[in-house]
């Protein structure tokens, strides 16, 4: 049995974006949020190299990741640290996992190469709201009311 539930696919796989931490060559931190994330298996995540040098140079020096999805209504998700390896374009494995990829159309074109995330370690993420009686239903209802006040409609105050 793989590391990644049924829950924590269907989480990557609603909210795609997910935050990317690594580490620079001065050990400083880098997070760089990546939307184009996908599940490969139970064990793997996968992310398209779109524009991505700061990001791609960092885990070729050091393969250590961590990355974090979160459903900004509930106030839930999960953290994954694991360890990446880049698949070139012109490595072997590349052209079944751009499969995966492929749906976004012009998007996916522009993919240099695919970071496969082997998950090690997968944590639950949730609002200390939670612990103070809130419930999902409630914290969806105010984030939802907040979002909608910052960005009414579904495109936006008129003229946007």
């Amino acid at each position: 049995m793989g590391i990644l539930t049924d829950d924590m696919k269907r989480v990557i796989t609603e909210q795609r974006l997910g935050f990317v931490a690594t580490v620079d060559a001065d050990g400083t931190p880098n997070l760089s949020p990546k939307g184009t994330m996908v599940v490969l298996d139970d064990d793997h995540i996968l992310f398209g190299d779109l524009r991505s040098p700061g990001t791609i140079g960092n885990l070729r020096a050091n393969p250590a990741v961590e990355v974090n999805f979160v459903d900004p209504f509930a106030r839930t998700g999960y953290r994954f640290k694991g360890t990446a390896a880049y698949v070139a374009r012109d490595d072997a494995d590349f052209g079944d996992l751009y499969a995966l990829f492929a749906h976004w159309g012009a998007l996916a074109e522009g993919i240099k190469g695919i970071v496969r995330i082997t998950v090690e370690r997968a944590l639950p993420l949730s609002s200390p709201a939670y612990d103070y009686g809130a419930t999902e239903a409630e914290l969806r209802a105010q984030w939802a009311q907040h979002f909608e006040t910052i960005r009414p409609g579904p495109c936006g105050p008129a003229g946007e």
